[in-house]
């Protein structure tokens, strides 16, 4: 069988399938299209359709969210959620609230959910959820409403031995206390049904800094292949919330100097690097007041707004960007590359637009994709499970060393699976190959399900 013919024609026959679903299949091809020497070499992966099943969610929720505003007038959202592989255990992934949610962007989202856990080697399967709600604008008792009518109908679906939600886009904390004490309520069952949890009811120490950090660390052990380190590197990190102003801490006590981060708003530019005071000033602006960044260049009168703009013409050594998929383009990677940058580390889900990734792929430079330097979160969380089971809390020294040795396997299996299939130093390829096998064989042995 000629490989290369079998692949394209599968991804042709997907986009017939579902011809709107273009961020799936983005995420799809971008998986496949490193497959071809796997499956040249383990033929039965086609033989028993692998790639046919993988691509198939278990199951997809839809149902209506139904809730009052403080004004007392009705409106209806949207809820989903998406099962899509649980061959490797419970279906794990987090709940996204954010206007832009639709049922294509959550079967990507979950897409790589699935290889982003299966790299984790912890016994997770992949899942996403959420809905069309915006959290910005609300009161909390408007989003407390709207959350406990959420979970008034994914509650059904939901469990600790089938699928544990965390939290998103949109979704922090306050959102998963709401939506937890209603599960709680409706089930009378404590049990870590949800992760990302605060630490004095049953979270872990280190679960909303763990993306970020895991993104620093990621990009610390790249560095390390070429005997260099963030020491001295001059950041940018794109997004502002949960994954970006932990990046921005942990970069920073890595040795690197962050002077660019970005929101809603635009980017703020400040060459002299956010400094502890400064990400103090961030933390309470973004998690306590949930303000713009508009208020920190009026607060620092060194740093400047670039409305509407985002971060990668500024000069940089390491790339972040942590905000959402598809927010660097072509022409930004062309521009990161012209200003000397060497390391492109992703914190978000698919942010590089894929002629983006060709050009960042073909240069010299390091370049991580998501479902590998951004497992970080995940990694907690199962974590955060292990500590529900057994009815104890590790310390933060005790996450952070468990954090930092995932991490490391995470980037060693990459390395190693590009090694083995003949692409060295790939790490898109590594990180594709290494988890697409490890849920595939799983699936094998369990047979036509």
């Amino acid at each position: 069988m000629n490989i290369h013919a079998y692949v394209s024609d599968f991804l042709d026959t997907q986009i017939k399938k579902d011809p709107a679903q273009k961020v799936f299949h983005q995420a799809v091809e971008e998986v496949v299209s490193s497959l071809s020497p796997v499956l040249e070499q383990s033929p039965v992966y086609v033989k028993e359709k692998i790639l046919e099943r993988i691509i198939e969610p278990e199951r997809i929720i839809s149902f209506r969210v139904p809730w009052q505003d403080d004004q007392g007038e009705i409106h209806v959202n949207r809820g989903f959620r998406v099962q899509f592989n649980s061959a490797l255990g419970p279906y794990k992934g987090g709940i996204r609230f954010h206007e832009s949610v639709n049922q294509d962007s959550l079967k990507f989202l979950g897409f790589e959910q699935t290889f982003k856990n299966s790299l984790t080697t912890l016994p997770l399967g992949g899942g996403k959820g959420g809905s069309d709600f915006d959290t910005r604008g609300k009161s909390d008792s408007e989003v407390m409403r709207f959350c406990h009518s959420f979970i008034n109908e994914l509650y059904h679906h939901i469990g600790y031995h089938t699928d544990i939600p965390a939290g998103d886009l949109g979704c922090g904390a306050r959102e998963i206390g709401y939506m937890f004490g209603q599960y709680k309520k409706l089930t009378n069952d404590f049990t870590g049904a949800f992760t990302g949890k605060k630490p004095n009811w049953g979270g872990s120490l280190l679960r909303p800094e763990a993306t970020g950090y895991g993104v620093a660390y990621f990009a610390q052990n790249m560095l390390a292949t070429r005997q260099d380190s963030l020491k001295g590197k001059t950041c940018l990190v794109s997004g502002c919330g949960n994954v970006g102003i932990y990046a921005i801490e942990k970069l920073t006590q890595l040795g690197g100097k962050v002077v660019a981060c970005m929101d809603y708003d635009g980017t703020i530019h400040d060459p002299d690097g956010i400094n502890e005071e400064k990400l103090a000033f961030l933390k309470n602006l973004v998690f306590t007041r949930r303000g713009s960044l508009k208020e920190y260049a009026e607060h620092f009168p060194q740093a400047r707004l670039l409305p509407g703009k985002k971060p990668w013409d500024i000069p940089c050594q390491v790339a972040c960007p942590t905000a959402c998929e598809n927010e660097l383009d072509e022409k930004a990677a062309k521009q990161l590359l012209k200003n000397g940058c060497q390391c492109v580390c992703e914190g978000s889900n698919m942010p590089c637009t894929p002629q983006a990734t060709t050009i960042l792929k073909e240069s010299s430079i390091l370049y991580s994709p998501g479902k590998a330097s951004n497992a970080g979160g995940v990694a907690v969380s199962g974590l955060e499970m292990t500590q529900n089971s057994m009815r104890i809390y590790w310390t933060r020294e005790e996450v952070d060393a468990y954090l930092q040795r995932i991490m490391k396997n995470i980037h060693e299996s990459c390395l190693n699976a590009a090694a083995q299939y003949g692409q060295p130093g790939n790490y898109c390829a590594g990180a594709n190959i290494a988890g697409f096998k490890k849920v595939a064989d799983a699936m094998l042995d369990q047979g036509l399900v």
